[in-house]
């Protein structure tokens, strides 16, 4: 950790020569879409988290309804629901 802080620059100045060398480096043009690009891939790894932890969850058996006999009518329904909304959630995104 104080590795990190003796790399980091303390002088303002030293700041804004950074900047303005990557300005310099990028353009004024690209930088916006440098940063859009970053935005979408934060987005995207933020959706494939969600999306792993959804698998983790689908992967796992009921404890309560181990088997089918034990499982109410309504319940099954629901569950039947609930992987369709999945299915047309999975669908939107091709």
């Amino acid at each position: 950790m104080s590795v990190l802080i003796l790399l980091l620059p303390e002088s303002p100045m030293i700041w804004i020569f950074i900047v303005a060398v990557i300005f310099l480096l990028f353009g004024g043009s690209k930088l916006p879409q440098l940063a859009k690009a970053l935005g979408q891939s934060k987005k995207a790894f933020k959706e494939g988290i969600a999306e792993g932890d959804d698998d983790n969850r689908l992967d796992k058996p009921a404890k309560d309804a181990s088997t089918l006999s034990a499982v109410d009518d309504e319940q099954l329904f629901e569950e039947a629901r609930r992987r369709a909304r999945l299915r047309v959630g999975e669908g939107k995104n091709d």
